[in-house]
């Protein structure tokens, strides 16, 4: 059996001299905007041809424009097919686009905002299930239901409870990945021992009294702190971190006793506030003159 490669179109010749009529196609969709210099042609087919046209617009930088054009058999005349813009071999391209889930950044969620989690999402593992009957059970055995006494209903609200207060029941918790994960979010933030807050502390957070123990295994490394004059009030933090609030370092000082005020009453003297003005010709007036005489 032989086989024979597929033959690559001629340039055609009359197509590759219509350099003017694409050029002017090029031009009426970049106006006002120019079009460089010819770059050459590409056969994209029998009697179908692309001219390429440098674009020296700045914000295309490595662009070309590529005009199409065609024409029928036995005819010379070039119609045009499309003018499109076109990233050249050292074009300049915007990065790769990300979906949205991929460019979600933490902090990005706010009010309102639902962020859906994906079935297969690695830091997620399927969690204990729910003991006892489903809710389809209990749709289909609605007679049986009825004749379950008050104490049986009882019984099963408290195992509910239980299982709550337990973490039991959940679809989903975390998995050895998501706990990894938030360990090492947490302990390199701004909450762990290399924050500077962390750094410049007097004590560490393990001998705070504001620190609340976490459950499960992460209480081995983090606790929350619960100092409201704190920077990390209500945050996670390592034990080995710490700030200038810790409970036994900043003692403040004691209150300063303030004595009662002395009044000497044994000599005084009687201080006018307001001079008294005396009028004219007054009784004080002559014996004030009398006082000058005899002196």
């Amino acid at each position: 059996m032989s086989t024979s490669t597929a033959r690559r179109p001629a340039t055609d010749a009359v197509l590759s001299a219509a350099q003017d009529i694409a050029l002017r196609a090029a031009a009426e969709v970049a106006f006002p905007d120019p079009v460089g210099e010819h770059l050459g042609v590409q056969v994209e087919g029998e009697r179908l041809l692309t001219h390429l046209f440098a674009c020296p617009t700045p914000a295309y930088r490595g662009w070309q424009w590529a005009v199409t054009v065609a024409r029928i058999a036995r005819s010379k005349r070039v119609t045009v097919v499309e003018v499109v813009l076109l990233p050249g071999p050292d074009a300049l391209l915007p990065p790769a686009w990300l979906p949205w889930s991929a460019r979600l950044q933490a902090g990005d969620l706010g009010v309102g905002d639902l962020l859906p989690t994906d079935a297969d999402d690695e830091r997620l593992e399927p969690g204990y299930g729910q003991t006892g009957r489903s809710q389809d059970d209990a749709g289909s055995n609605g007679s049986e239901d009825s004749e379950l006494s008050t104490e049986a209903l009882l019984d099963e609200a408290v195992d509910r409870v239980a299982r709550w207060e337990l973490g039991l029941g959940r679809v989903r918790v975390l998995s050895s990945i998501g706990r990894d994960d938030a360990i090492d979010r947490w302990y390199s933030g701004e909450h762990g021992p290399t924050a500077p807050l962390a750094e410049a502390a007097p004590a560490h957070c393990s001998t705070c009294g504001f620190l609340l123990l976490m459950a499960g295994t992460m209480r081995q490394v983090f606790g929350v702190c619960a100092n409201e004059f704190s920077p990390s009030d209500g945050r996670v933090v390592s034990y080995d971190h710490g700030c200038g609030a810790h409970s036994e370092v900043a003692v403040l000082p004691g209150p300063v006793e303030i004595t009662a005020p002395y009044v000497d009453e044994a000599a005084y003297d009687v201080v006018a506030l307001h001079p008294i003005v005396h009028a004219p010709g007054s009784v004080d007036d002559a014996e004030a003159a009398e006082d000058l005489g005899h002196s």
